[in-house]
């Protein structure tokens, strides 16, 4: 069953610099233009941007696994740069369509 992952955080700077920094370590340097560019297989679909104040980033995967096995790629990541207590909203979802 696909989830919806979602990071909120407040929109400052620090926070797309943040965003930013992880694509580049997660992928160490190759950039992020496709699902193919992360280390993990099953993300389905990416965004990230300012919404109403918070700067927010939502995720959807293929699966519960699928998102865990990323998780223990960017958690340390976040715990390296500072924010190893945030943590996301992970929702099972209930419809997914895609281009």
């Amino acid at each position: 069953m696909p989830v919806i992952v979602t990071f909120d955080l407040e929109n400052t700077p620090a926070a797309q610099e943040l965003y930013d920094t992880c694509i580049d370590r997660v992928t160490e340097g190759r950039g992020f233009a496709s699902p193919a560019d992360l280390p993990a297989p099953g993300l389905l679909a990416h965004i990230a941007g300012p919404v109403g104040g918070r700067w927010r980033v939502t995720d959807v995967w293929e699966s519960p696994e699928s998102f865990e096995a990323f998780a223990k790629i960017l958690g340390p990541v976040l715990t390296d740069l500072g924010y190893g207590d945030v943590r996301p909203d992970v929702s099972p979802a209930h419809n997914v369509v895609l281009r």
